[in-house]
C-alpha cells in the first residue's frame, strides 16, 4: 500500500523545529519526505493533514503489557490463554494511545509479538524481555514464605508458571536462567538488583544478585549480542550493576548524583520513569506504599541530575495490575514536560527510546529498519496529531481526541479526519 500524508508540519524525531512538509510511505518503510508537493496516483491512499503535526509513532520502554492487562486475580488464577487473549486484547489499547513500539521488562509476550507481527493494527512492536530474573527473596520472587525455594527443591512459584518471573541463585543458574529468556525469544535479558514498592520480601536497601551473578548473566546475553537491563532504586545496587557491564539500568530514583554521573561517565542508560504516588494506585500492604512513596520522592532529583550529567535518558510507564488505569500511559509520557523541554520530551519518546532499544544488536527483531524517526527508510509508524506537541505535551495525554491518525507498518490503524 501508498500512502500519502501532505500538508504536515513534522516533527521527524530529533530535530527541534517542525519542517512542514509532505510524507510518501510505500509498504511498511518511509519513502519520501518532502518540502514540494508529492506526485499523486489513483494508487495512492491520501491523508491532508492540513497544518496538523506528523510525529514518529511513540515507544514506551519500560511496560508489562501481560501485567497491566491483568489484575492480580487474573494473574493468580486464570489460565495461560485467558492471560495471553487479554493482553492481545488489550494490546490494541496501547497502540490506540499512539505508542506503536514497547519493549517489554518482564511477561510471556514473544508469543503475542508474532502474532501481532502478523497483523499490525492489533497492538505495538514488541521488544520481549520474557520472564524477569530474580534471586531467591529478590524483587521477583513471588513465592509464599511458606514455600521451600525452587533452589532447595521447592517447586515454582505462580509467577515463574506464568512466565512473568524466574527464581535463580548462583551462577549456574543465572546463566540457565538467561539463557531460557533467549530461547524463548528475548530480545534482551531483565534483572531484579534491588527491592521495591510491589514485592513483599525485599526492602529498597537490599542489594540483590553477587557480582559474578551478575557478569555471568551480562556474559550470556553478550554472547547471544543483546545486553542486561536491572530493575534497581538504590546507590549500591546501581554501581554493581554498572561495574558488572550492565547497559541499562531500569528506574534509579534514588540513586545519589555521583552515581548519576558515573552513568554518564560509563554511558550507560537511565530508564526511568516520572512517578508519582498515584500512578500505583493499591498496594498489599503499608509497607509497599510507604516503598512507593519514597521512590516517588526521589523523581525530580534523578531527572534534575541525569540533565545534569547528559546521561543517555530513556522513558517508561512500569503500570501494573490496573488494566483500568491504563491510561497513565499517555499521562505520564506528557509528565515528562514537567522534568525536560517538550522537545527534549518528544525526543526522549521517539529516537532516543529507539537508540535505547538498538542495543540488542543482533536480537533486534526490527532492525531491518529505524524506528523512532520520520526520515526516508525508517519504519512507517507515526502520528498526526491536533495541536502541538512540540508546545503542549498536553494534547498526547488525551489520544482519543489529540490524535487523530495513527500508522502503523505503514497500515492506517485509526483515522478520524
Amino acid at each position: 500500500m501508498t500512502v500519502l500524508i501532505k500538508n504536515v508540519r513534522i516533527f521527524d524525531g530529533s530535530s527541534p523545529r517542525l519542517a512542514a512538509g509532505h510524507v510518501l510511505i510505500d509498504g511498511a518503510t518511509i519513502a519520501a519526505v518532502e518540502s514540494s508537493p508529492v506526485a499523486e496516483s489513483a494508487a495512492t491512499t491520501i491523508i491532508d493533514g492540513a497544518d496538523r503535526v506528523l510525529m514518529p509513532g511513540m515507544i514506551d520502554a519500560h511496560v508489562h503489557l501481560v501485567g497491566m492487562a491483568n489484575n492480580l486475580l487474573d494473574l493468580m488464577s486464570g489460565s495461560q490463554t485467558q492471560l495471553a487473549a487479554t493482553t492481545l486484547a488489550r494490546a490494541k489499547g496501547t497502540l490506540l494511545r499512539g505508542f506503536t513500539t514497547v519493549r517489554d521488562m518482564a511477561g510471556d509476550t514473544a508469543g503475542i509479538k508474532k502474532v501481532i507481527d502478523s497483523e499490525p493494527t492489533l497492538g505495538p512492536r514488541i521488544y520481549p524481555s520474557q520472564a524477569a530474573i530474580s534471586q531467591t527473596a529478590g524483587h521477583g520472587d513471588f513465592g509464599f514464605v511458606y514455600e521451600t525455594p525452587t533452589a532447595l527443591g521447592g517447586t515454582e512459584s505462580r509467577a515463574e508458571m506464568i512466565g512473568f518471573m524466574r527464581v535463580a541463585d548462583g551462577v549456574e543458574r543465572v546463566l540457565a536462567a538467561v539463557r531460557e529468556q533467549l530461547k524463548l525469544g528475548a530480545s534482551q535479558i531483565k534483572l531484579m538488583v534491588g527491592g521495591g514498592a510491589a514485592s513483599l520480601y525485599d526492602p529498597l536497601y537490599t542489594v540483590q544478585f553477587t557480582e559474578q551473578e551478575l557478569a555471568a548473566a551480562v556474559q550470556a546475553a553478550s554472547d547471544y549480542g543483546t545486553y542486561v537491563a536491572t530493575h534497581v532504586y538504590n546507590v549500591t545496587g546501581i554501581r554493581r550493576a554498572v561495574a558488572a557491564g550492565v547497559k541499562s539500568i531500569e528506574h534509579g530514583h534514588l540513586a545519589d548524583e555521583p552515581t548519576v554521573a558515573l552513568l554518564a561517565e560509563r554511558e550507560v542508560w537511565l530508564s526511568t520513569q516520572p512517578f508519582a504516588e498515584h500512578d500505583h494506585g493499591s498496594f498489599l500492604d503499608p509497607d509497599s506504599a510507604e516503598k512507593n512513596r519514597e521512590i516517588c520522592g526521589g523523581t525530580p532529583h534523578v531527572y534534575e541530575w541525569a540533565t545534569k550529567h547528559g546521561v543517555k535518558l530513556a522513558w517508561g510507564t512500569d503500570l501494573l495490575f490496573e488494566p483500568e488505569s491504563v491510561g497513565r500511559q499517555s499521562e505520564m509520557m506528557a509528565r515528562l514536560g514537567e522534568y525536560v523541554s517538550n522537545i527534549d520530551a518528544l525526543k526522549m519518546v521517539t529516537s532516543g527510546n529507539a537508540e535505547l532499544l538498538r542495543l540488542a544488536g543482533e536480537r533486534d527483531p526490527y532492525k531491518s529498519a529505524r524506528l523512532g524517526e520520520i526520515t526516508p527508510g525508517a519504519w512507517a509508524d507515526m502520528l498526526l496529531v491536533d495541536g502541538d506537541p512540540t508546545a503542549d505535551l498536553g494534547v498526547l495525554a488525551d489520544p482519543d481526541t489529540g490524535i487523530a491518525v495513527i500508522v502503523k507498518d505503514g497500515v492506517v490503524v485509526k483515522n478520524t479526519l
